[in-house]
């Protein structure tokens, strides 16, 4: 990068706020970030730089302001090791430090420590170091000086994620939406979610995964995208089950209207409809709920006790059921309310007390549901493999609770590459790494129990997150983004720590162009990464495709691609055509490459002596493949196979099209075959039964 006098400024002080000057695309070329992202991701960061003379004034405030930072906000100590901190001490501090550190537990360590008797490891800079190693947990580390004072997040975490107990794994997946039962109301919910689990547990498999079960937006404008949640600390009321409620028989009103000719009408309607249809099934539900709510309010009982722990316990809730309840009588999004709204906090003559109190039953009736499943669940193996999102929607709760961890004046996506020619816009502000670390990871902190309170494996979605994640500043395309670097370690700390806690595996889905670094890191801190077939895939590689990973999740592919019926069709060729992804001529040359692939597959088939190898076109091979390669991988060392219930039938509908929104039918199409038809059919036990079989030959 050429020194420019007017420009270099701009850029040390891009650096100085972890902002990367430069990156090389998935083609493998250089990028150079333009001065106009620099200056629309420093806004982004609250830094606001619109001329040379104003970043470099804006430079000489940072480099002062980190000179003079008497010790960073966060430190980890891995491994019960006592950590150390670099403190920037000036002649005005004075004499001696003091220094205490709060425990998580409650407990306080207090001592002194004398600047002479500490070492230098810098101009300014002397080293302290705990005077002893501490308990795992998030503790808070308090020094005074004559004239300042500062306080650390003490971040002490083994140094690994928790592994796991037993032998190889495999578990089924299928998004809860899709899921239904004779029983269900138009989607899956909480009870046959349950039913799978059991079913799944008779074959042997350990685990059920799914998408995320997060809080949404499901009335006008309706977003069901489970990767744009309204919330990652709360749930989606649409999966909870009126009908394993207690308060549904305690609610005469709410029985009459479950068993009212109108209301199974519309249940029926909604069973019959290919797809979920969220907003009718909301407001049908949602018209049950009130009742049993209403109900639950007007008489005491033991239930409202258990309710006052759940407040007592994440007292949070409270101010959710307001704000929803808000947003119930105003019927628009958050940042179109008045100032005062916006910024809270909300009184009680903003909203109506009932739509409050409604959202706090359905939090508290789900959170119950979900802890009932998850403990069946982790009798019969790891259990519950949930999915963390990246991000929330800009209008989301978490946005309007703490918005100044978010960077509302960016977005975060993806550079440029072979598939997506013009990059990726996600449209979701990322969080802000210097504000995470001031709140001291707490809302990062709150997400992830939340998940991990239920789940024996958590996937984090888009795991490069963990070291740096790409922002493009508000009015600028995809392709003009910048990278911005997180605190990689600190991070893998705060996961190690709540996964050994709540002993759950974490997954990260490192799938794509993903640097080197960030495997080495996952490797070194214990958490699994992701395999998947449909990447791995190349012509003539069918015969020699790398083993899966021991420490890794195997599968024929992820909710994001075709299912493998489609893939091996080339239908989702076509289908990327049509929408522009593909030309014609990238379309035919995918087409070539999927029939290089058929037939190197299906030489791969173990055919009787002497017979030649089967017709990659005949009918049947397709299925044969599909069986062959999920034994291979359930031969195969990786920690955990998971097999896509979809692919059991031949499906060749997506559940999600990449880069698509209006343009395709996303998250919303339910599985062909209930779960009474699939959980009959010969094909689908016998191809689990050899699974099962594989997996734990591996055992011995």
């Amino acid at each position: 990068m050429e020194p420019d006098p007017l420009l270099d400024p701009l850029r040390a002080l891009a650096a100085s706020y972890g902002i990367q000057l430069a990156y090389r695309d998935a083609m493998g070329r250089p990028r150079t970030a333009r001065p106009e992202a620099l200056v629309g991701v420093l806004a982004a960061m609250g830094v606001e730089v619109e001329t040379p003379a104003a970043a470099a004034e804006a430079l000489r405030v940072r480099r002062q302001e980190l000179a003079e930072r008497l010790l960073e906000p966060v430190a980890v100590a891995w491994n019960g090791g006592p950590p150390s901190f670099d403190l920037r001490l000036r002649r005005e501090d004075g004499g001696a430090l003091a220094c205490h550190l709060d425990l998580e537990d409650g407990g306080r360590r207090a001592w002194v420590a004398e600047p002479a008797a500490l070492p230098a490891v810098g101009d300014g800079v002397w080293r302290l170091s705990l005077p002893e190693a501490l308990p795992p947990g998030i503790h808070r580390l308090h020094l005074k000086t004559a004239r300042r004072s500062a306080r650390s997040t003490v971040i002490a975490a083994p140094s690994r994620a928790f592994g796991g107990e037993g032998g190889p794994l495999w578990g089924i997946f299928l998004p809860l939406y899709a899921l239904h039962t004779r029983a269900s109301w138009g989607a899956g919910d909480l009870s046959d979610l349950g039913r799978l689990i059991e079913w799944t547990a008779g074959l042997g498999g350990g685990v059920v995964a799914t998408l995320p079960l997060l809080a949404a937006y499901l009335e006008e404008p309706c977003e069901p995208s489970p990767y744009a949640p309204a919330s990652r600390l709360f749930w989606n009321e649409l999966y909870l089950d009126p009908r394993a409620c207690p308060e549904l028989d305690a609610s005469p009103a709410a029985r009459r209207l479950v068993d009212s000719p109108e209301l199974r009408r519309e249940i029926e309607a909604l069973r019959a409809s290919p797809r979920v249809d969220y907003q009718r099934l909301m407001i049908l539900k949602r018209r049950v709920f009130e009742e049993m709510a209403q109900r639950f309010f007007a008489r005491p009982s033991t239930r409202q006790n258990e309710l006052a722990r759940f407040v007592q316990e994440k007292p949070e809730v409270e101010v959710y059921a307001a704000f929803r309840a808000v947003l119930d009588r105003r019927g628009e999004a958050w940042p179109s309310w008045p100032e005062r709204l916006r910024e809270g906090p909300l009184a009680a003559a903003d909203y109506d007390e009932e739509d409050r109190r409604y959202h706090l039953w359905v939090q508290w009736a789900a959170a119950e549901q979900m802890r009932g499943v998850a403990l069946e669940a982790r009798r019969r193996g790891p259990g519950l493999y949930l999915d963390l999102p990246l991000g929330v929607g800009g209008d989301s709760y978490d946005v309007w609770r703490q918005p100044a961890l978010f960077a509302r004046g960016a977005s975060a996506g993806a550079p440029p590459d072979a598939f997506f020619t013009r990059g990726q816009d996600w449209g979701f502000p990322p969080l802000a790494p210097e504000r995470l670390r001031e709140e001291g990871y707490g809302h990062l902190l709150a997400c992830l129990r939340h998940h991990l309170e239920h789940a024996g494996m958590l996937r984090i979605d888009h795991v490069m997150q963990l070291h740096r994640l790409f922002w493009i500043p508000r009015g600028m395309a995809a392709a003009d983004g910048v990278y911005v670097t997180y605190p990689a370690e600190e991070l893998y700390a705060i996961l190690a720590l709540e996964s050994n806690r709540h002993r759950a595996m974490i997954v990260g889905e490192n799938l794509g162009t993903v640097p080197p670094e960030v495997g080495e890191a996952m490797g070194r801190h214990g958490v699994l990464g992701m395999y998947v077939v449909q990447y791995e895939l190349q012509p003539g590689s069918e015969g020699g495709l790398r083993p899966p990973p021991a420490d890794s999740v195997a599968s024929l592919n992820t909710h994001d691609m075709p299912p493998f019926r489609s893939f091996w069709n080339g239908d989702d060729v076509g289908d990327l055509e049509n929408l522009g992804l593909f030309d014609a001529g990238a379309a035919a040359a995918e087409r070539e490459r999927r029939r290089a692939l058929r037939r190197g597959m299906a030489a791969l088939l173990p055919p009787p002596p002497r017979d030649p190898p089967p017709d990659p076109d005949a009918p049947g091979t397709a299925g044969a493949v599909l069986r062959d390669r999920l034994e291979w991988l359930a031969a195969g060392p990786a920690r955990m196979v998971l097999v896509n219930l979809e692919d059991l039938w031949g499906e060749t509908a997506p559940q999600n099209v990449p880069g698509t929104c209006a343009e395709r039918p996303n998250w919303n199409r339910k599985a062909r075959l209930s779960f009474e038809e699939l959980s009959s059919r010969p094909e689908v036990a016998e191809t689990l039964a050899s699974v099962d079989r594989l997996r734990k030959g591996r055992q011995r």
